[in-house]
């Protein structure tokens, strides 16, 4: 099969012919079909994700394929449908991941459409209802509101009946807009926090890209806020004036999604039993700004790098040769 692995932390990851695993017990083998991308890829590569595997590793933390083969001990059958969390092996044409990271797909959910599903959706999910208690009725301020993570969080966050302000760069805020943001305000403001005081400040701030954005995000929560660490798209950490959060009452709560594998992995699985729920009835629309074959998976991950996609990017392994720029607001 091929597959891209990473060889060495700092260089580039190389398409390699790799033999096809065999399932053991608890496990499943899956012809991979898509596999999208995330921030978190462009770390690993760099040696410095908090979670990334030992070297050397395929890349790939979440795909979509159907089921060939089962190994003992398992409930799923040749041909299930699903979605995998594995953190690693998602691009390649074929992986054998364990049972409990898969999900099966509704039926109306295309491959592309899963592999850019879970861990976006999944992030802002946790994120907006158990960490931030995002109530109806109260302000929720995206940070990188047009990104593969801050998408869905606009989307949510409307969702849960809360009025989203979105914070994104130039013609990228229209597709926030689309998402369900009522406020657009651009992310090169000169004064970021003045922007959204006038806009009547936040009662939970999404925070994906942190720097010097985080921290002005941070000052216009209103008492009692609640300000949600995502990431650090920008490069840096927000410097955070704790002496504001004890003055008026916030709350600074970070989450990591994949955590909730080890922390506390029923509340995970009712997550994304709610959010495939809601697609089924067609109340998400993930939004997919490219897809690239397998080949191409290096260009991709640097559309990814040079922050030029909006949503979700996927890498295919049909053996096309075809790249799709897909236009704003494609679902």
């Amino acid at each position: 099969m091929r597959a891209l692995q990473l060889i060495r932390s700092g260089e580039p990851p190389v398409l390699a012919d790799l033999p096809c695993p065999e399932p053991g017990p608890g496990e499943v083998a899956v012809r991979i079909e898509a596999c999208g991308l995330n921030f978190a890829d462009l770390l690993m590569i760099e040696g410095k994700y908090q979670d990334t595997p030992p070297l050397p590793f395929v890349m790939g933390m979440e795909a979509a394929g159907v089921v060939t083969a089962c190994g003992p001990g398992t409930r799923l059958q040749p041909g299930a449908r699903v979605a995998v969390f594995a953190g690693r092996g998602g691009l390649a044409e074929a992986g054998v991941f364990p049972e409990t990271r898969c999900t099966a797909l509704p039926d109306a959910m295309s491959a592309e459409q899963a592999a850019a599903f879970q861990i976006a959706y999944g992030t802002s999910h946790l994120a907006l209802t158990r960490r931030g208690r995002l109530a109806p009725g109260e302000t929720l301020v995206v940070l990188g509101a047009a990104g593969g993570v801050g998408l869905t969080a606009v989307e949510i966050g409307r969702r849960l009946g809360a009025r989203v302000i979105a914070v994104a760069r130039g013609t990228k805020l229209k597709v926030a807009q689309d998402a369900g943001a009522e406020v657009l305000i651009d992310s090169d403001t000169p004064d970021l926090r003045a922007a959204l005081k006038a806009a009547g400040g936040a009662d939970v701030v999404y925070d994906a890209i942190g720097g010097a954005a985080g921290e002005a995000a941070f000052r216009a929560l209103k008492p009692g806020g609640r300000y949600l660490v995502i990431g650090f798209a920008s490069g840096a950490p927000p410097v955070l004036p704790v002496n504001i959060a004890l003055v008026k009452n916030l709350e600074i709560h970070g989450l990591y999604w994949g955590g909730y594998l080890a922390l506390d992995p029923a509340m995970l699985r009712d997550s994304m039993a709610e959010l495939f729920g809601w697609f089924a009835a067609g109340g998400l629309r993930p939004h997919i700004s490219g897809s690239y074959p397998l080949e191409r998976a290096l260009d991709a991950l640097e559309q990814l790098r040079a922050r030029r996609s909006t949503g979700k990017i996927v890498v295919t392994m049909g053996g096309s040769h075809e790249t799709r720029d897909f236009p704003p607001g494609h679902a």
